[in-house]
């Protein structure tokens, strides 16, 4: 158990090679390994120095697989074991044109918001939901080759770029439900 504990990093857990690309099928079958390995209730009948070690070894196995699978954390992260803290809110870029079509598409999403529910309603929101989801892919594509370019600066601004993607997604979905009720 104490190797997992001791793993530098998440790819290490999952025995992956550090970098962006990673193949969902083998992180998917590594996670059921490692939760049929360390799951919590494989050690009832151990001491309590092992339970908590069982406990805690789910967790960052758990927080491994979550940060892995999200290409958004998963990009922080990465730039995280390169020492540079991608996780800020605070975090603006200075992209221009990047931060008016922001502005150009939260207020086309108040605006379908405020038409209430109704078949145009749910139409102009998938619309909106296809075109958010395809920009958000092309920033995963723009994350990598910066990445793999060894462009950090570039990197980071594009991380920045994934978490506002990531915010509207979230309220596109918000607003999906709330127009299906």
């Amino acid at each position: 158990m104490t190797e997992v504990i001791s793993s530098r990093s998440y790819f290490d857990i999952f025995s992956l090679p550090v970098g962006w690309i990673i193949e969902r099928p083998t992180v998917d079958a590594r996670y059921r390994q490692l939760q049929q390995e360390f799951h919590p209730d494989r050690y009832a009948a151990k001491g309590d120095v092992e339970k908590r070690l069982a406990v805690q070894t789910a967790a960052l196995i758990n927080d491994a697989y979550q940060t892995l699978i999200s290409p958004l954390k998963r990009a922080q992260y990465l730039m995280q074991l390169d020492g540079i803290d991608a996780d800020q809110e605070s975090h603006i870029t200075s992209d221009g044109a990047f931060l008016m079509s922001q502005i150009d598409l939260r207020e086309e999403l108040a605006d379908i918001g405020q038409d209430g529910p109704s078949p145009a309603a749910l139409e102009a929101l998938a619309s909106l939901e296809q075109r958010v989801g395809a920009t958000y892919v092309g920033l995963q594509d723009e994350f990598s080759a910066h990445y793999s370019a060894g462009d950090q600066a570039a990197a980071f601004d594009t991380v920045a770029k994934m978490q506002f993607f990531v915010k509207l997604l979230d309220q596109v979905e918000a607003l999906e439900e709330q127009l299906d009720s």
